[in-house]
């Protein structure tokens, strides 16, 4: 750069050159310093007027404590002698007060006192006044004790005499304390005049290095610095630089950054008008959404080719035109100003809608509309982002027809079978009747006919147990469940399902272990189907349990549930199988060749009625080396039966996962 002459002649160079840091101390702290010498000596004088002021609280401090004392010892010894005169109690409560405040006021003065001659002074005052208060409690004992006028009188000149002492003795206390005062005021006197005389040559001092410093500043600094500013609003302008000093301090150097700045702001000026090139080709060329800007009033600015695509207008057919005529008529009167407001609001605005195409046919769309606002906060309009989800919206609509249609479905099914199992229950009762009456009269029959009779028996009762599984399952998912739920004891509900599953069991080679609870459980519960379900678990324990093993049948308390557990010494199941045990007509042991009838519907029963009774169900193999599988169900238990887990049982975390 070019080196101005004019500036070069007012500014010398060593000046010119110095770094702002030197320049700064010399403009900036040698006023400084002056200042807080000034403010020092100002605080030091304001801290010798606060201890005289200090020394004057504690004079009169000390004047009234040691006032105190006297007061509180003489009002003491008019009680005592209103008690020899009255020989009243109530005449010795001053003395009484006397003794519980003296040490407190004395403990004041031991502390205010800091003076060499009055602490002496103040010793004779302490002894005096111990003396007057002993010679007080004396002549109240003897007074108490009866003692004889003699001894009375001389107590009483006695203590006069003492309290005649002990205020001569306060009156020298004050004399030389007022006298320590005196001195202390005329330190602080001198101090506050020398200082007073330091602070005005500071002053002085202060002002002429001031400005000197003004002087300097203006001439090396603020003239440069006011170049530096023409700079940047020509910068900001876009115009050229003017030539500037090349001086070596830091605004010189400043200037050289200013200047290769400006150099580095055109080019990036010129990338980025290359850059909003390029974004608007590529904005004009996506074809899958329609991506426009609105003015501040909702007309379109901007259109691209998706744009034209979904909706149909072109660019010059639609900008400058309000963006509400892209919305059908039933809401175009209020939803587009409403998309706008929440987009002010919230800065950005989303919804799904019908939307209108210049043919006018409707498409379903999925609409952002985002508010744009400049680095003051001024709005500057909106960007409108549209995708068309026509094939969605479609695609859901068929969704819901098929929920609908698998619901309605569903209930046909219930509906087909609660029907179809009240018709096969009324022949199969006239089969059962007809074929019970053929067993009474059986002793005629050949044993091949007796043999018929058994299997027509043994089939219809198993096809009547299917029938009311199926009655009860479908009454259960169409809701028509009536349970009879009360309070019911644990105990007698396994004693009863005992007693109906012995014969069973007892058949099957199988033993039958029942452990109660060691305290009496209530639950809320449907005593017949609690009974069902249990059977139905002792009932596949004997299936499943080879001859000679035991099925233990026990019940304890978790939290706030009873749990029953059904436990056999069978194969168990595998842990793929585990999920499929309470599925309705899957038969796990179908395929095998174990000789095991069922009809996959005891443990899908079993599932919906514990959980119509506000239970759970669940299954887990036994652990160790014998095996077996345990079935398990829970009951929300009555009132104080709620007790938790005995003392030492193992409490297991029941889960019904994995096992519906």
């Amino acid at each position: 750069m070019a080196r101005s002459p004019q500036l070069k002649a007012r500014t010398p160079r060593i000046w010119a050159d110095l770094p702002l840091t030197v320049k700064g101390l010399v403009v900036i702290a040698l006023p400084l310093v002056i200042l807080i010498a000034s403010l020092v000596m100002l605080y030091m004088a304001f801290n010798a007027e606060s201890r005289a002021e200090e020394d004057v609280r504690r004079a009169f401090a000390i004047q009234r404590d040691m006032y105190q004392v006297h007061s509180l010892l003489a009002e003491a010894g008019g009680g005592v002698r209103e008690f020899i005169l009255t020989g009243e109690d109530r005449s010795l409560r001053t003395l009484n007060d006397a003794q519980e405040l003296l040490p407190q006021t004395l403990a004041r003065l031991d502390e205010a006192i800091e003076d060499r001659a009055v602490r002496e002074a103040y010793e004779v005052f302490l002894s005096l006044s111990d003396q007057k208060l002993d010679g007080l409690e004396q002549l109240a004992e003897i007074a108490t004790e009866g003692g004889s006028t003699g001894a009375i009188q001389q107590s009483l000149n006695s203590n006069r005499t003492v309290l005649d002492e002990l205020r001569l003795q306060i009156d020298e206390i004050q004399r030389l304390e007022q006298e320590v005062l005196d001195r202390r005021r005329a330190q602080v006197d001198a101090v506050r005049e020398l200082f007073l005389r330091l602070t005005a040559v500071s002053a002085v001092v202060g002002l002429l290095g001031s400005l000197a410093a003004v002087f300097l500043f203006s001439t090396g600094i603020v003239r440069r610095v006011h170049l530096l500013e023409a700079s940047a609003e020509r910068l900001e302008r876009g115009e050229p630089l003017p030539a500037f000093p090349d001086d070596a301090d830091e605004i010189g150097q400043l200037a050289g950054k200013l200047d290769r700045a400006s150099a580095l702001l055109r080019a990036r000026e010129s990338d980025l008008r290359e850059s909003e090139e390029r974004f608007r080709l590529v904005v004009e060329g996506v074809r899958d959404y329609g991506i426009f800007a609105l003015t501040p009033e909702g007309r379109v600015a901007t259109w691209n080719m998706g744009a034209e695509r979904t909706k149909g207008w072109k660019a010059d057919e639609i900008l400058g035109e309000y963006f509400g005529r892209f919305y059908p008529e039933e809401t175009r009167d209020y939803l587009p100003e409403a998309m706008l407001g929440r987009a002010r609001r919230d800065g950005r605005a989303e919804d799904e809608g019908w939307r209108v195409r210049k043919d006018g046919a409707r498409f379903w769309a999925n609409v952002v509309v985002t508010a744009l606002y400049d680095e003051n906060g001024a709005l500057k309009g909106y960007a409108k982002v549209t995708r068309d989800m026509t094939e969605r919206k479609r695609s859901e609509e068929a969704l819901r027809a098929a929920q609908k249609e698998a619901v309605a479905a569903n209930e046909a099914k219930s509906d087909f079978l609660s029907r179809t199992s009240h018709e096969l229950r009324t022949p199969m009762s006239a089969i059962l009747g007809f074929a019970q009456m053929l067993e009474l009269d059986q002793d005629g029959f050949h044993e091949r006919h007796r043999v018929a009779v058994g299997q027509i028996l043994k089939a219809g009762r198993h096809l009547l147990s299917l029938i009311d599984d199926l009655l009860d399952i479908s009454s259960i998912e169409a809701g028509g469940e009536d349970l009879k739920v009360e309070r019911l004891e644990i105990e007698k509900l396994l004693t009863e399902a005992r007693d109906l599953a012995q014969p069973l069991l007892n058949a099957a080679g199988l033993q039958l272990d029942l452990e109660q609870p060691e305290q009496t459980v209530w639950v809320l519960a449907d005593q017949r189907r609690v009974t069902q379900v249990t059977l139905n678990l002792l009932s596949n324990a004997g299936k499943y349990s080879p001859a000679d093993s035991r099925v233990r049948l026990s019940a304890r308390v978790i939290e706030d549930k009873a749990v029953i557990e059904v436990e056999d010494e069978g194969p168990g199941v595998s842990d793929e199988n585990i999920p499929r045990l309470f599925t309705p007509f899957d038969r796990l042991g179908k395929g095998g060749t174990n000789g095991v009838k069922g009809t996959g519907l005891g443990l899908a029963l079993s599932k919906r009625l514990v959980e119509s009774m506000g239970g759970e169900i669940g299954f887990y193999n036994r652990e160790g080396s014998g095996g077996g599988s345990v079935f398990w169900f829970s009951l929300p238990l009555a009132g104080d039966g709620a007790q938790g887990p005995r003392a030492g049982t193992a409490a297991r975390a029941y889960s019904t996962e994995g096992s519906a």
